[in-house]
């Protein structure tokens, strides 16, 4: 209550407010500005210690910090931080979903480069001719006869009364009016067919009756021409004319690209007469085909973080794709072998990078026909099976690709990404192959087809590896190659040395043979020689580069280079 100024209360209230800087500490615990007084008037001037004069909570200037006041010009909004976040939220899940999008490319393109491809033989690439009529030509065209009023003629009213006359017949309102209507469409059917016949003898009809015929005749002709050609293709096919074997080859690859068009792989055929083997050379994939993320998250500052995929996870996937690619060429190249030309396929996959100046092996398959006949050369259907816990991507070790790669005795790279290359089992080179450039089955080819025409049958191999073979045949008698035989074929630098031709007679004493033969593309130390000429190693026979080049011209008729 206030009091008068003799100290007697008057009847009014005095109002106690909060000491200064109270209330302003408590819309700084809300996070909320100080609204208007509670009777409706506008703020009056702040009071001391309030965050509008400038002063702390202790009445002393404010230094502009947090505690100072959280209304001032650079104070954070608080709908515009959630905004933000919103904001960042937002462009988070975008981008993840575009890192999605190509997991699922990838995955699409897993399925569809594991598609069977069709056999590009000679016999599917026939055309035929089929002739296609003159446009005013029809089944009747030749034999149309003039419309005749029987056909148009309508059927007579029936006889209400027997004893009637025809004439109270011919009296029939309905019958009057179809019988007008069926002269009227017999006069219009005659007046088109004399039309026709009229135009059919103008010039103008016969000059194009003239142009299609002179069109039809080029079709069949060009459809004629073509199959010959064909033919004439398959002719030096058969004869292993490599131009002939390459271009179906190559035809039959690029057939097999049609279900992955948008993803380049092209692949080049070389084909060697001398050993009946194509080699193919695959252009891989870029390595950035592969998605190097599984998506982003939001970190709890608000920044967008990229989360990387594993290295071998990624490294897993490339090589599934180019385990699918390299089993379509080879499926390719053994479905379109239908005379069975081919005796075997290296396949090397070479991955070509901007900026580098050699090329990098990856992949390299060397396969004998036998092998390709064993190996069901493409995954299943389903390539992968989608699972919780692995998605569309599977363990390297489980792909049923890169299983079925591996059991052709492929070499594969272990990490792309690191470009760890492999050798390639052969390169096609120059026309004349030498010794070194050739595969291990091409090798082991040359030798067999050099002795079994020399008279040496039942060919069987005990052992083989990049450097060379081991083999036993039995000759007829009374051929250049008679009786039992263990033939010792290598290709290395290094001269054959006499423990090397003492094994050889272990060997042949162990076989149970009456003969060996040494052969190699280099030559015999003098030790060997020696050693061959002793009574004890007269039953071992020696062939060098020289005889084995001569071999070649002789039961084969093509040549060997000398090498390097």
């Amino acid at each position: 209550m206030q009091h008068s100024a003799d100290g007697q209360p008057d009847g009014t209230a005095t109002v106690q407010f909060p000491r200064p800087g109270f209330l302003a500490s408590v819309f700084r615990d809300l996070n909320a500005d100080r609204g208007p007084d509670p009777d409706g008037a506008a703020p009056g001037p702040a009071a001391p210690g309030s965050p509008g004069d400038g002063t702390s909570g202790d009445g002393l200037p404010g230094d502009g910090s947090p505690g100072s006041g959280a209304s001032g010009p650079g104070a954070a909004d608080p709908e515009e931080s959630v905004a933000a976040h919103a904001r960042a939220a937002a462009l988070t899940h975008h981008r993840t979903l575009t890192v999605q999008t190509e997991h699922d490319r990838l995955a699409d393109l897993l399925r569809r480069a594991a598609l069977p491809v069709s056999a590009m033989d000679f016999e599917s690439q026939l055309r035929h001719y089929e002739p296609r009529p003159y446009p005013t030509d029809g089944p009747e065209a030749d034999s149309e006869a003039e419309p005749r009023w029987a056909d148009f003629a309508p059927a007579e009213p029936a006889v209400a009364d027997p004893d009637g006359t025809p004439a109270r017949r011919l009296l029939d309102s309905g019958y009057q009016r179809e019988l007008a209507q069926a002269r009227l469409a017999h006069q219009r059917a005659l007046r088109e067919w004399r039309t026709r016949r009229a135009e059919a003898g103008s010039p103008a009809a016969d000059e194009s009756r003239r142009v299609h015929e002179a069109a039809e005749a080029a079709r069949a002709r060009a459809v004629r021409e073509y199959n010959e050609s064909l033919e004439e293709c398959r002719r030096a096919y058969r004869l292993s004319e490599p131009a002939a074997v390459e271009s179906l080859l190559e035809r039959a690859l690029a057939a097999a690209e049609t279900a992955t068009q948008d993803l380049p792989a092209p692949c080049r055929a070389v084909f060697r007469p001398l050993t009946r083997t194509a080699v193919l050379d695959l252009d891989l994939p870029p390595l950035d085909l592969v998605p190097s993320l599984t998506g982003y998250r939001l970190a709890p500052d608000g920044d967008i973080v990229p989360v990387p995929r594993p290295p071998a996870d990624r490294a897993t996937d490339y090589l599934r794709l180019v385990a699918r690619l390299a089993l379509r060429a080879l499926q390719a190249a053994d479905a379109v072998d239908t005379d069975e030309i081919l005796a075997g396929v290296v396949l090397n996959g070479w991955l070509r990078e901007p900026g580098t100046a050699e090329p990098l092996c990856l992949v390299s398959v060397d396969a004998d026909r036998d092998a390709l006949a064993r190996t069901r050369l493409l995954p299943p259907a389903t390539p992968y099976e989608e699972r919780d816990d692995e998605g569309v991507y599977a363990d390297s070790e489980q792909d049923e690709a890169l299983v079925r790669l591996r059991q052709l005795g492929a070499a594969v790279t272990p990490d792309p990404y690191g470009r760890l290359g492999v050798q390639p089992a052969a390169q096609a080179g120059a026309a004349v192959p030498a010794a070194p450039d050739l595969s291990a089955n091409e090798f082991a080819q040359l030798v067999r087809d050099l002795l079994t025409r020399g008279g040496l049958a039942e060919w069987s191999v005990r052992l083989r590896s990049p450097a060379g073979l081991v083999a036993t045949g039995e000759g007829a008698p009374g051929s250049a190659l008679p009786g039992r035989w263990v033939v010792w074929a290598s290709r290395g630098a290094a001269p054959v040395s006499a423990a090397e031709i003492a094994t050889l007679a272990e060997a042949v004493q162990e076989e149970s043979a009456e003969r060996g033969l040494r052969l190699t593309t280099g030559r015999f130390a003098d030790e060997a020689l020696d050693l061959t000429g002793e009574e004890s190693h007269r039953h071992i026979h020696l062939v060098d580069g020289d005889g084995v080049r001569e071999l070649a011209r002789t039961h084969l008729g093509l040549p060997l280079s000398a090498g390097r």
